[in-house]
């Protein structure tokens, strides 16, 4: 195969080309006019023909620069394409997170957004406990799982303390964990876990612990309690 003409003389001939003058893309190109007609003698040189007649008049393609410059409008094209699409996706953090750490993550997340408005982030809530970056496009995740079960570049954000949480209007009624067998409690998980964590550490049993509703993430789980529906646990 022939040696491929350099890249800086074929883009100095596109930007020339599409302007028939030496002056003008010199500035397009910041160079000298005496810089850009040497790039084009020197690519002239390498194919071994003409790219433009040289009249009194000005320049003027010839057959064979009419096609190369159609070669290299698709060749810087598909460059210009490849920057935007390949930058774009490096440009921007892609961060996976448990739902159950939404409320914690958010506000420090647009703090970081207001220092760093240049990374934008692209943020992807999950319900699962694992991250597995070998196969998964992401940069980052803050998820609810021992290190060990991680990768090397686990880092412990903070333990989980669980607590009652419940609506203003339902507190006066709850002055020990026994009254809350009065109310409907709120599960985060499909399983009554959470709640029979906290019950067993407060040494307390309830007959209702798995009447309550039960809920896909924790997120709704407090919502729901915010509105004075039950006491969730988070």
């Amino acid at each position: 195969m022939k040696r491929l003409p350099p890249l800086p003389a074929l883009h100095t001939f596109w930007v020339t080309a599409q302007c028939c003058n030496f002056t003008r893309a010199a500035e397009q190109l910041h160079i000298t006019q005496g810089a850009v007609s040497r790039q084009i003698a020197g690519l002239e040189n390498h194919l071994g023909y003409a790219l433009f007649q040289r009249q009194a008049r000005g320049l003027s393609l010839t057959e064979e620069g009419r096609e190369w410059s159609l070669r290299a409008q698709q060749v810087f094209g598909l460059i210009g394409e490849a920057v935007e699409q390949i930058g774009g996706r490096r440009e921007t953090l892609q961060l996976k997170a448990s739902t159950c750490v939404m409320r914690w993550l958010l506000p420090r997340l647009m703090q970081w957004q207001h220092e760093r408005p240049d990374v934008p982030v692209e943020l992807t809530t999950t319900v699962a406990y694992t991250v597995d970056f070998r196969r998964e496009q992401f940069d980052a995740a803050v998820i609810y799982a021992p290190i060990a079960e991680q990768s090397a570049q686990a880092r412990h954000l903070f333990d989980e303390q669980l607590t009652p949480v419940c609506a203003p209007a339902l507190l006066s009624g709850l002055r020990t964990p026994a009254d809350l067998q009065q109310q409907v409690l709120l599960h985060p998980t499909r399983d009554e876990r959470d709640w029979a964590l906290w019950l067993k550490a407060a040494n307390t049993h309830l007959s209702n612990l798995a009447q309550g509703h039960h809920f896909e993430t924790l997120d709704l789980a407090m919502t729901v309690a915010s509105q004075g529906s039950g006491v969730a646990i988070g």
